[in-house]
């Protein structure tokens, strides 16, 4: 029961911090930077937030009994 716990904890966390990078990829779109730049940044951000959705949802199948 109390890994179950920690496993919503993780995923939380792991999915704000994804939700943030969202945000961050947003924001560099906006950023008063040359275009190639506001692209990188973009593009950087939206990577690790795909990443970062990626290890919530493997923690969160781990818990459920889903993956070994």
């Amino acid at each position: 029961m109390a890994l179950l716990r920690l496993s919503n904890v993780i995923t939380r966390n792991l999915s704000s911090r994804a939700a943030a990078h969202r945000a961050m990829a947003k924001a560099a779109l906006f950023a008063d930077s040359s275009a190639s730049t506001r692209l990188k940044r973009y593009n950087h951000h939206i990577e690790k937030a795909q990443q970062l959705e990626a290890r919530a949802l493997e923690t969160a199948q781990r818990s459920a009994g889903g993956v070994a």
